[in-house]
């Protein structure tokens, strides 16, 4: 079991994602970076960023400098959103999370953020 926003979870967010036939499918050969900044965990404030182009994805710890899009939010929201007890766009729409960039960008990928959380819903992690 990978602890939240550690680099086992990182590493097992990335397998899950590039070996999820749904996940696979929405990103497709898509060129897409999302930086996001998580403040106030139990370790301090961790950024990491998803990026994914030519069919594979990596989600690492650390920073993104050509980001698409960047996404800050609190640790008790970002644990929120992945144990799926609540979902990104209700979260955005109540302020929990801000995002920056390219929005455009990120709603053709809508599909892509939909599957992501279902390709992980079923990892165990620790909190």
């Amino acid at each position: 079991m990978a602890k939240f926003l550690s680099s086992e979870w990182a590493q097992e967010v990335t397998d899950t994602l590039n070996n999820h036939a749904g996940f696979k499918s929405a990103i497709g050969n898509a060129d897409l970076g999302v930086a996001f900044n998580i403040t106030g965990g139990p370790d301090g404030d961790v950024p990491y960023y998803l990026k994914s182009s030519g069919g594979n994805t990596t989600l690492s710890l650390g920073t993104l400098a050509d980001a698409d899009v960047t996404i800050n939010t609190n640790y008790e929201t970002a644990t929120s959103i992945s144990k799926g007890d609540l979902n990104v766009q209700t979260a955005f729409m109540t302020g929990k999370l801000k995002v920056g960039g390219n929005l455009a960008k990120l709603m053709m990928h809508q599909s892509a953020i939909n599957q992501w959380s279902a390709a992980v819903k079923d990892q165990a992690i620790e909190y």
